[in-house]
């Protein structure tokens, strides 16, 4: 082994999802090797991982770092029974916020970090009103707390596009300025114009070269319409792989005939789906998709913010939800879950360094549990947290950063 790959770290006596116990040894921020358990070297710093289950970091497909309220004493639920009437409420709320993106979006960050996610999607908000306020600031937290969380940024257009003048031109300038994805939101529902809205979004994508991720509430054979338009474009445009739909709840609201036309067209372009197992509305079959050879990972979308009072960014209880919701039982089905927060994002998000082997970047959190089944069925608290190679948390509490 060469100098430059020399163990400053081994997690000793690991359980990996295959079931072999071993020592990772990790070199700077490297995994160098892996190798059976007690056979690591006794002269560096160890973690005693015994009993533990290790994997890679958590993958966050869905979050919005600027919407949290986290920071903040408790506030009520404003109701609204529309997403066009949701917009509002969040836009009313939004003006009277004292706490700034910074702080809150950095305790969700913090948090979330604490959990065993190492990487995350967040969107933005970009409208006439807000501008790239909420951009800029997500655009400092990455530079904050790059040593817990990677950040890829998706400039959103929460209010529309086509009824909001002038939010294509902050599109446009959110990728210039650092935003690395274009998003939309509901074409029909939100702008009343499908067409120009998704012209819109790809025209953004294609002068840059960046990817798509789409926001789509938009119910039954609509939705189902929308989805193979966005498909139409992906093709067209050659962003096979770099475009995804968040929500997608029409793909559980059609028959079979609209379904598998629409899975087809998914596939055909690599189109992911994003779902956060939502509450009492439809959600995309996994299992049917994935037979059809749709890509579908997981995200946490709202936490503690002005759409919906619950959640906490914990990926590890997020596919329990989706587990539980979809009726996942069989261990295959488990391990398929904890896949759609760990390894699928991954693939979404491009995080090339990923996974568990000598070479990929040394992001592993530890989890009390005896095999991935067992780690989904009981999402364990108190988990130990590798990023880039340093310990970041420790039972569930972050260690003090330099």
């Amino acid at each position: 082994m060469s100098p430059s790959l020399l163990p400053s770290l081994v997690i000793a006596g690991a359980t990996l999802a295959d079931g072999r116990r071993v020592d990772i040894l990790i070199a700077g921020e490297t995994i160098a090797a892996i190798v059976p358990a007690g056979q690591g070297p006794a002269d560096c710093d160890r973690i005693d991982a015994t009993d533990r289950l290790a994997a890679p970091s958590f993958v966050e497909g869905h979050i919005h770092l600027d919407k949290t309220l986290l920071g903040l004493p408790f506030i009520p639920h404003i109701p609204g029974d529309t997403v066009a009437l949701r917009i509002e409420a969040e836009k009313q709320l939004r003006r009277t916020v004292a706490l700034p993106v910074e702080e809150r979006g950095g305790r969700l960050i913090e948090q979330i970090a604490a959990f065993g996610t190492g990487s995350l999607r967040s969107h933005v908000d970009i409208d006439t009103e807000v501008g790239l306020k909420g951009l800029h600031a997500l655009l400092r937290l990455k530079e904050r707390y790059w040593d817990l969380v990677d950040i890829q940024i998706v400039a959103f257009p929460q209010s529309g596009i086509r009824i909001d003048p002038g939010v294509a031109d902050l599109l446009d300038a959110a990728i210039r300025e650092g935003a690395d994805l274009v998003g939309g939101l509901d074409p029909a529902g939100i702008d009343q114009d499908v067409t120009g809205h998704l012209d819109a979004v790809f025209a953004v994508a294609e002068k840059h070269g960046v990817g798509v991720d789409i926001h789509l509430h938009d119910s039954g054979p609509l939705g189902a319409f929308e989805l193979r338009q966005i498909a139409a474009r992906t093709l067209a445009l050659g962003l096979e792989g770099k475009v995804a739909v968040s929500h997608a709840f029409a793909l559980g609201q059609i028959d079979d005939f609209e379904f598998f036309r629409t899975a087809e067209a998914l596939a055909n372009a690599r189109v992911a789906i994003m779902t956060n197992g939502p509450g009492p509305v439809a959600m995309p079959p996994v299992k049917r998709l994935r037979e059809a050879g749709v890509t579908v990972f997981a995200g946490s979308d709202n936490i503690r913010d002005a759409w919906s009072p619950y959640g906490d960014g914990d990926l590890l209880r997020r596919a329990q939800i989706i587990g539980y919701r979809q009726e996942f039982l069989a261990d295959p089905d488990l391990v398929h879950a904890f896949a759609m927060v760990t390894e699928i994002p991954a693939a979404v998000l491009g995080v090339t360094h990923y996974g568990l082997g000598p070479g990929r970047r040394a992001d592993i959190v530890l989890l009390d549990s005896g095999s991935v089944p067992e780690a989904v069925a009981g999402a364990p608290r108190g988990r130990t947290v590798i990023k880039r190679g340093r310990l970041v948390a420790l039972e569930g509490v972050l260690t003090p950063r330099d």
